[in-house]
């Protein structure tokens, strides 16, 4: 059974959590974008005249290694706080089962 108490620290998770969940999302969605701008600036650094060579230079660059690097602790963060928040929803919807499951009894 999950209490009064519990639903209602599940739902000021949420509520305190809203900011920091934008900001992670925000950053995810930036880095995501940014490889792409990153990738073409590294194109246009290189001296190749290949197509295939210059995008090998970028995605063999040290600035595009660290990137996707920073790419991938955004979207664990970002992974690891949608589940939290997703849990703290599944507690307040399990809670509101049984209050209806309680007063249907009454």
């Amino acid at each position: 059974m999950i209490t009064d108490d519990e639903a209602e620290r599940a739902q000021d998770f949420l509520r305190t959590n809203a900011k920091k969940s934008g900001e992670l999302r925000g950053e995810r969605v930036y880095c995501e974008e940014y490889r792409k701008s990153l990738k073409a600036i590294l194109k246009s650094e290189s001296n190749k005249k290949i197509q295939g060579d210059k995008d090998d230079y970028a995605y063999s660059h040290d600035r595009y290694l660290e990137h996707l690097d920073k790419l991938r602790k955004a979207v664990i963060a970002d992974e690891e706080n949608r589940a939290l928040r997703e849990a703290a929803c599944m507690k307040i919807q399990v809670w509101q089962t049984q209050s209806a499951n309680t007063r249907g009894r009454i």
